[in-house]
């Protein structure tokens, strides 16, 4: 695939996704008030996680957009007298909203289960909050089109504590009872790592890995609908999923 093809497939694949996203956002937003109360405390949350993955996408995925129109990935602009790069900047406000995602699908999982945290639950809690410590770090090179291997490991591996252990616990309760729609969710978190881990580990060497972000995007989309489908138009007692 050459340079040009793959910019086209990112830039036609990004901007269909973030359409999409947002829409599942608003709708998600006009069905909630024809929501029976006991619906709401799981349902409302899927707007918040979405809200704020859409959010942190539209800065990375849209900023990547920019930069290709501009020039390339590398191109860069003055703030507060810093040369700043847009899939940097893109890069770092993804990295914020998906950490806080996780948060919320915990809380979701949570009010779906009726379960207590436990020292489980508050570990996947700790892991967010030393994500976001270390990515205050500048040797994260938030600059960088590529960041540094190590720095990427070091603030890749709590969100992969998060989302392993939010799927563990959402796939071990949705098989005890039977809850078809969550068990979904957690397999496609399941999914989307499956794609994600490979990026996080080899895609300094070989950047083509990129493009298993596309699978990986398309894992969270089916989350989203998952939980539109199935929350937000039909009586919580009545699954579309088969």
């Amino acid at each position: 695939m050459t340079e040009a093809i793959q910019m086209w497939v990112e830039v036609v694949f990004n901007m269909s996704y973030l359409i999409v996203v947002w829409g599942l956002v608003a709708a998600m937003l006009w069905r909630r008030k024809a929501l029976p109360e006991a619906a709401r405390a799981v349902a409302v949350p899927f707007i918040w996680a979405f809200g704020l993955l859409a959010l942190g996408d539209t800065g990375h995925v849209g900023f990547r957009v920019l930069a290709y129109v501009l020039g390339d990935l590398e191109t860069r602009f003055q703030f507060l007298g810093r040369q700043v790069g847009l899939v940097g900047l893109g890069a770092l406000s993804t990295a914020i909203t998906v950490t806080f995602f996780y948060i919320v699908i915990l809380i979701i999982w949570q009010r779906r289960f009726n379960k207590p945290y436990g020292a489980f639950g508050y570990m996947l809690f700790a892991a967010a909050v030393v994500r976001l410590i270390v990515m205050i770090f500048p040797q994260n090179a938030w600059n960088s089109t590529l960041p540094p291997w190590d720095w990427s490991m070091y603030r890749n591996l709590p969100l992969m504590v998060q989302g392993l252990g939010v799927a563990y616990l959402i796939l071990r309760d949705a098989d005890v009872t039977q809850d078809r729609t969550f068990k979904w969710v957690g397999i496609m978190i399941l999914v989307s790592y499956t794609f994600y881990t490979p990026v996080i580990l080899f895609v300094q060497q070989m950047p083509m890995l990129g493009m298993l972000m596309i699978p990986k995007t398309l894992a969270y989309v089916a989350i989203a609908w998952i939980a539109f489908t199935n929350l937000f138009t039909v009586s919580p007692h009545k699954q579309v999923i088969v």
